[in-house]
């Protein structure tokens, strides 16, 4: 049975470290914060992820998962090394490689025996020939060691399951031996696996990445050509939806993609291809689509508002999608500054996200504005002359439409999810602004406050 270090504890590495634990193997995994590290030792996960945690726990119960701010002692005599820390996306939208050097640099003048570095983390192709070589200028032992590259393609929310049960293990190698060693290590998991060379996985994974940006992109193009000709795009996305060719998912209309790995692959995909003189037009394409549909609901709002000045403005949702903490390119990033410099009083409401966004924006006044984050739902929208709703999170969802028009002062609905049918938004007396679909059934509102007006005077 391999032995088994990683290097790095956030969504990549942690998952992957405790899934291959999950199947038998013996796993430590590196961090440079002995705080981190103490408290993974306690069975608690420092992100937000479905089913991380009992994965953990039972592991490190079980003498099979390690943690250590350690690095020597966890590489020395390690049959795989995976690398699983963060490339972030640098100003010129080109991924940030310094951590992928440091943590190579460091198994370098560790390793004592033959073994097999796995890169994990999402790098531009042709990022392992220079990292295999970085290793070797480095090497202090006579030892045998080679880079394999193995790209994820785990979903935050669904990471666990996306790693245990995937579609597919892309494996990157240069020989038969590391090509051999990576098929035996994925024996257990029993999934099909697409062997191929390093810089084909390499471009697996932004070309996978950036093809379903563009789906979602592209749906959201045509949500707001929708709008503007009368369609609703809940119907034509059903309506593709049984052409096998294009397939269900990643055609919700929304207010676009965010997360750590959309944004960032399809700046560094384009910066690539800028850097080889070759333009990229779909992928512009895509990334200048997103950009403009973060704040779509802001302008319509803007256009409806004289002002969000001295106004209370529920916001229900921070994280970038449902089931995680994170809000790497979250749209509520872009459009709470923007309610804040307007002068807004936000009453900010999300499961598992609010401490999060608190250290970015903490409670009180910021800007022109000011802001309060509450445990419920409803505590957002008592009063409330607005709300933006920005996550589908479960508990958003299960709001009935009644809901709005009873306790907020104004039923003033901006929906970036499109969670609500707009007729039952209508028929509850609630002002509704969605993506893609009828502006907000205003001329049906004031026919039925009409009616309800005639009514009582008749009776």
């Amino acid at each position: 049975m391999y032995k088994i270090a990683v290097a790095g504890t956030g969504y990549v590495g942690l998952v992957a470290g405790a899934c291959f634990a999950e199947v038998g193997y013996n796993v430590t995994c590196v961090d440079i914060d002995e705080r981190k590290v103490e408290l993974m030792k306690s069975g608690v996960s420092p992100i937000y992820e479905v089913g991380l945690e009992e994965l953990m726990q039972r592991n490190y119960a079980a003498g099979r998962l390690h943690y250590t701010t350690d690095y020597r002692s966890a590489y020395r005599d390690a049959d795989v090394i995976f690398i699983g820390v963060g490339t972030p996306e640098q100003p010129d939208g080109s991924a940030n490689l310094s951590y992928i050097a440091t943590a190579a640099r460091q198994i370098a003048e560790t390793v004592e025996n033959d073994c097999l570095i796995v890169v994990k983390s999402t790098v531009p192709v042709g990022t392992n020939d220079k990292v295999e070589q970085f290793v070797h200028d480095f090497l202090v032992q006579d030892v045998r060691v080679e880079v394999a590259s193995n790209p994820e393609f785990l979903a935050q929310g669904s990471a666990v399951r996306d790693t245990l049960h995937a579609q597919r293990i892309i494996i990157g190698t240069e020989s038969e031996w590391a090509e051999q060693l990576l098929r035996k290590l994925y024996e257990p998991f029993g999934l099909p696996i697409v062997s191929v060379s390093r810089r084909s996985a390499e471009m697996i994974k932004y070309a996978s990445n950036d093809f379903l940006a563009l789906k979602i992109s592209y749906m959201n193009d045509i949500a707001n050509l929708c709008e503007l000709v009368g369609a609703d795009i809940q119907d034509v996305a059903q309506g593709m939806s049984y052409d096998e060719r294009i397939g269900a998912k990643f055609l919700g209309a929304g207010i676009g993609y965010g997360g750590s790995c959309f944004p960032k692959d399809t700046k560094a995909l384009d910066y690539l291809a800028r850097q080889h003189g070759y333009e990229l037009r779909t992928v512009k394409a895509a990334i200048d689509v997103n950009k403009d549909q973060k704040t779509v609901l802001y302008r319509k709002a803007c256009n409806r508002l004289i002002t969000f000045n001295g106004l209370k403005v529920a916001v229900l949702g921070l994280t970038f999608k449902p089931g995680t903490d994170d809000l790497r390119e979250a749209a509520s990033l872009e459009n709470v500054p923007l309610l804040l410099q307007q002068g807004a009083d936000i009453y900010a409401y999300d499961p598992v996200g609010a401490d999060n966004f608190a250290r970015l924006y903490p409670e009180g006044p910021n800007g022109n504005g000011r802001i309060t984050y509450v445990r419920e739902v409803e505590e957002a929208l008592r009063g409330a002359n607005v709300c933006f709703i920005f996550t589908e999170w479960g508990e958003i969802k299960a709001l009935q439409p009644e809901v709005y028009t009873l306790i907020m002062r104004t039923p003033l609905v901006y929906d970036g999810r499109n969670i609500y049918a707009v007729e039952a938004m209508a028929a509850a007396g609630v002002e509704y602004y969605s993506i893609g679909r009828k502006a907000a059934a205003r001329a049906e509102l004031k026919e039925s406050k009409q009616r309800e007006r005639t009514s009582v005077r008749s009776s």
